[in-house]
């Protein structure tokens, strides 16, 4: 191991650098505290002394580089003392390179017009991408249609048990809560007017067509899509995705097609638990504070709420469905090689989701009314 010393002789306006042994990033930081320390009024010449210098890497030579140009800056002469080939050989490479490096300019502040732009720009580039992913999932949809022994009815089966029947209690909760929250606001109104019984027909509307479907996408969204965006951006930043693909298996049909089909089939199941529970809930609030009994309760229910309802609520199960999970993979895949990339998307997945859960609902809502549903 080389002995490393700094010493500094000043006679006169002469100022002497000696470096000894090895100068190296470790110890350039010593180097350059003695060095601010010296007082160069009345210095006309610095020599720098390397006759016993033995290595010299990139960083002290980066240094070294600067140190002569600050004393140039200053009109001092500087003197390089050297015999030593491969120092100079480093030190010439470093100034060449020092002196044909651009300086990248300062990012300017853009106007307001030029951030729309961009925010345009980069929407416009979002939809393209996911229509790309819209248009290859199809046509891995049309594969399965023309090859039905290949559906991977295990990974299918395996993606219902932990997107849907692991989602019941959280549902179902959900929905009686939800319930009961709607039937004690409506009960408030109804016992000023005397209109105790028309609970029933509150409940069986609201809940059926729109609170139980609404309720159940939005429960899933948070819990079943942002575990699709989570899985697919870990499978993603540990490049399992990128091994599949070498070992020719085709992520879509592996990963992203079970998890839409499980998603479409389960969805109408939780929301005809969501249907139950809620009504349960409102049963009870029309028991508890306005004396309904239950047989009351369910003649009324069987007389004024059409079966209809309930279908209606029940078909926009795989809409919905359809939507998270694509949402929700699409997202996953979007997850650059950072672990903060997966929160990042697996919120914008949730909101987006969400989003999408209501447009789409609104559209059913306007397109039955007109259809006389």
């Amino acid at each position: 191991m080389y002995h490393s010393s700094f010493e500094i002789e000043h006679a006169d306006s002469r100022l002497s650098l000696r470096f000894i042994g090895e100068l190296t990033l470790y110890n350039i930081s010593k180097c350059q505290k003695q060095i601010s320390s010296i007082d160069l009024n009345g210095v006309e010449t610095v020599d720098i002394d390397f006759l016993n210098l033995s290595f010299l890497d990139s960083a002290a030579s980066i240094f070294i580089y600067n140190l002569q140009t600050e004393l140039s800056s200053k009109n001092i002469q500087n003197n390089l003392l050297c015999n030593n080939r491969e120092i100079l050989e480093i030190l010439e490479l470093i100034k060449y390179q020092k002196q044909n490096t651009t300086e990248i300019p300062l990012i300017k502040d853009i106007s307001i017009i030029e951030k729309i732009g961009f925010q345009i720009y980069k929407s416009y580039k979002g939809v393209l991408l996911f229509m790309a992913f819209m248009g290859e999932l199809f046509a891995n949809i049309l594969y399965y249609f023309f090859s039905v022994k290949n559906i991977r009815y295990k990974e299918i089966a395996f993606e219902i048990n932990e997107s849907a029947i692991k989602a019941v209690g959280i549902v179902a909760i959900t929905s009686f809560l939800i319930g009961i929250v709607v039937a004690y606001q409506s009960a408030f109104q109804l016992k000023l007017f005397g209109a105790n019984v028309f609970i029933v027909d509150i409940l069986g509307l609201s809940i059926l067509r729109e609170i139980s479907p609404l309720i159940t996408a939005i429960v899933i969204a948070g819990r079943s899509g942002s575990a699709f965006t989570a899985q697919i951006g870990a499978m993603k930043i540990t490049e399992e995705l990128d091994a599949m693909r070498t070992m020719g298996f085709d992520p879509y049909k592996f990963l992203v097609l079970p998890r839409v089909i499980a998603l479409m089939i389960a969805m109408p199941i939780l929301i005809f638990l969501s249907d139950v529970m809620a009504i349960l809930g409102g049963m009870f609030v029309a028991n508890v504070d306005l004396d309904i009994t239950v047989n009351l309760f369910l003649d009324r229910f069987s007389d004024v709420i059409a079966v209809k309802h309930f279908f209606i609520g029940i078909v926009k199960g795989p809409f919905f469905a359809f939507f998270i999970a694509t949402i929700g993979l699409y997202r996953g895949l979007m997850v650059k090689n950072d672990t903060q990339s997966i929160g990042f998307n697996t919120t914008k997945s949730v909101v987006e989701s969400i989003f999408a859960v209501i447009i789409c609902d609104a559209v059913f809502s306007i397109a039955f009314t007109n259809l006389g549903i």
